[in-house]
């Protein structure tokens, strides 16, 4: 019976790709790839050569190609998916499709390999025993806020993709959710040959990437929320506030300020005073 094939690919670095992947790309009749120039590109660093029918599926196309995919599978046909680089279906094209195949009952397999979010969280020296990947950082200034403002509170290890010029405007956007001393790793260029891992707070992440110019794919692996290492109770934090009020601040810029000035979330803030509130009523 024919089967759907998730395939790995390398993040960079080609030795990284397995002799099974090597294998099947090499005996495949019918591959999907994000970019066919890419793959071909691929192809010929691995010293392999293909025969395989290709397939252009990429996010603009995933939806449409649907129907045309299903068709290779149930006319008696393998199929092979990759993307780029690393995993299909994590934050690329191959979702979609493997619905698809549970719901008609085809078969699935996976070839493992490179992923960008389990290399960085390796590389990263945070914590590895709970995390999770929230994909593609928002592009647009108000949806980033609410975005970060959301995880403020998240007490896993957080994953996140963005683009590299987008990198000091949403590091500064997470500053103002999570507070400037929350460690930080921004991994970029996972495995190839100009690999830059930068560890530290957020604060000296913003300072880092305002140093120069960044370029390349970036990851981003930050700290989960740990109420306990927090220096100062809540009690004290209510009073903070008040008194950041009572000097003139309206209570939005107090708890911003507030939290900033401790490194805590900004939601954590409001939060005790939204209680505060109605503990007074």
């Amino acid at each position: 019976m024919s089967q759907l094939i998730l395939a790995a690919v390398p993040l960079g670095n080609v030795g990284d790709a397995s002799d099974r992947l090597k294998s099947t790309l090499s005996s495949a009749t019918h591959i999907a790839a994000e970019d066919s120039r890419k793959f071909s590109r691929l192809c010929k660093d691995l010293g392999i050569e293909h025969r395989a029918r290709v397939i252009s599926f990429f996010e603009g196309n995933e939806s449409e190609r649907i129907a045309e995919l299903i068709a290779v599978l149930e006319s008696g046909n393998d199929l092979v998916v990759v993307t780029d680089a690393g995993m299909p279906s994590v934050s690329d094209p191959g979702y979609r499709i493997a619905r698809e195949c549970v719901q008609r009952n085809i078969p699935i397999t996976v070839l493992p390999g490179p992923s960008a979010v389990i290399t960085a969280l390796a590389l990263s020296g945070l914590p590895t025993d709970r995390f999770c990947f929230e994909g593609f950082v928002p592009r647009t200034s108000g949806a980033r806020d609410t975005f970060y403002e959301a995880l403020s509170q998240e007490v896993r290890t957080i994953i996140l993709f963005e683009a590299p010029h987008r990198i000091s405007e949403s590091l500064s956007a997470a500053a103002k959710a999570f507070g400037g001393s929350r460690e930080i790793a921004i991994c970029r260029e996972m495995t190839k040959t100009y690999e830059e891992i930068f560890r530290g707070t957020i604060e000296q992440a913003i300072t880092w990437s305002n140093s120069k110019e960044i370029l390349g794919e970036i990851t981003i692996v930050i700290a989960g929320f740990d109420a306990a290492s927090q220096s100062i109770s809540d009690a004290d934090l209510v009073k903070a506030v008040l008194a950041a009020e009572a000097n003139g601040a309206i209570r939005k810029d107090a708890i911003h300020e507030v939290a900033q000035r401790h490194g805590l979330p900004k939601r954590h803030v409001f939060d005790l005073m939204v209680q505060h509130k109605r503990d007074s009523e």
